[in-house]
């Protein structure tokens, strides 16, 4: 088979590696990628976002199956683009990305269906959402409606801070278009945990549970970023409180979106607050999470190729496989100044040390290659990832390994898995 893979973050690099282990793939192609990807398949110089000329390339090379990583081509309608020609295309069609396109279509369906969410309202007009964010008289979240790679949700712990970021949204439209119209929503208390699932429409094949580290830095403060480290399993999460988010909000959400007329297609991402009342949905995201993919399928064992065909074919029902028991666990390097303004062009240093090291794997996110050298070219620029046989012997081999490497500015938060640490290991 001829794959290619859209994107060039951490995630579209764990998925190259996965899918490049397969025995049914012939030749695998990554575009735009990154230095990382570039190991593993060839980077095509085309940006994720020009869906003709992704097209033109996939006809010419007779590509067999295309995965979306990003949300922007997905929300833009490139899977519908894609299948007009006749192409198989992991990935939901435009219509049922609105999903994660617009955070008001997704609080409005689940109120309309029943599914658990924080209470809300949305508002375009500023002064109207002024006012009833006076009269919450206490902490909320404001979110933009549309894309902003992440960082859309701001968490407010005074009314002062939220009629400031309802402000800098709709007037000073700092995530420009995407905050045309925003989400005053309800301040829950709980656990954040990630889980996603396969469907094909009708089929759901839930994946294990992850837990991300959205704040910048440890202890869960500052601002959202796209992830600052992610692991899996997640100790919280029973085998009764999985089933009863199945039973409450993952079977509900696709049969919702059939009933809206966007059956859903790929991968569903649900993150979530576990709350003193339940389970709860804070976000949809409608492809595989980054950070959480990585250490997902460093623990997915068996080939990718036939999960991603047999949702894209409607035959979800005939795959079967397997999880290695053992914990994952990623930890993000990132440039100095992300989530705002960084610097790109740093040399980074060590990676070759750390080639072949058993159950350990650096993914690239924001990297590229130039005369011979690796060098930062994002603001999440790694994800090094390793295998434990519990939460407390992943975070320890993933922190050594950061040890070896080195980027001027380099930053990274210090805690991820401290949660799960302290769960196994207290007696």
């Amino acid at each position: 088979m001829k794959v290619l893979i859209i994107g060039s973050g951490g995630r579209e690099h764990s998925l190259a590696w996965k899918i490049a282990q397969s025995s049914r793939l012939k030749k695998l192609y990554c575009a735009p990628g990154n230095a990382g990807i570039a190991q593993v398949a060839e980077c095509v110089d085309v940006e994720a976002e020009s869906i003709e000329a992704l097209c033109n390339f996939a006809l010419k090379e007779k590509i067999d199956l295309t995965v979306v990583g990003p949300e922007k081509p997905l929300v833009a309608g490139i899977v519908d683009r894609f299948q007009s020609l006749g192409l198989k295309t992991f990935g939901p069609t435009r219509r049922a990305a609105t999903l994660e396109g617009s955070k008001v279509f997704a609080k409005t369906l689940m109120r309309k269906h029943g599914i658990p969410t924080a209470e809300f309202k949305t508002f375009s007009d500023l002064f109207k959402a002024q006012g009833y964010i006076s009269s919450l008289g206490g902490p909320c979240v404001i979110k933009a409606d549309g894309l902003a790679g992440g960082k859309g949700s701001i968490v407010c712990k005074t009314v002062e801070d939220a009629l400031q970021a309802a402000d800098r949204i709709l007037k000073d439209r700092l995530f420009g278009e995407a905050g045309g119209k925003i989400v005053v929503e309800e301040y829950l208390e709980g656990e954040e945990v990630s889980i996603l699932a396969f469907t094909d429409g009708s089929t759901i094949v839930p994946l294990e549970p992850c837990q991300d580290h959205k704040a910048l830095y440890d202890g869960d403060q500052g601002p959202n970023t796209g992830g600052m480290g992610a692991y899996s399993p997640v100790p919280s999460i029973t085998g009764e409180l999985y089933a009863r988010i199945e039973r409450e909000i993952m079977v509900p959400t696709i049969h919702a979106m059939k009933k809206e007329g966007r059956p859903y297609k790929g991968i569903l991402y649900l993150g979530l607050m576990l709350t003193a009342f339940g389970p709860k949905v804070l976000e949809f995201n409608v492809r595989f999470g980054d950070p959480e993919t990585q250490p997902l399928l460093m623990r997915l064992k068996g080939d990718l190729l036939p999960l991603l065909l047999a949702t894209v074919e409607e035959k979800l029902e005939t795959v079967a496989f397997q999880w290695d028991p053992r914990t994952a666990l990623c930890v993000v390097m990132a440039s100095r100044g992300y989530p705002e303004a960084y610097e790109k062009g740093k040399e980074i240093n060590g990676l070759e040390s750390l080639k072949g090291l058993k159950d350990v794997v650096v993914f690239h996110a924001g990297t590229t290659k130039k005369q011979g050298k690796v060098l930062t070219d994002g603001g999440r620029v790694l994800g090094v990832t390793a295998l434990g046989e519990d939460v407390f012997e992943a975070q320890k081999r993933a922190y050594a390994a950061i040890e070896h490497i080195s980027f001027e500015g380099a930053y990274y938060r210090r805690d991820i898995g401290a949660k799960a640490v302290q769960r196994v290991r207290t007696p």
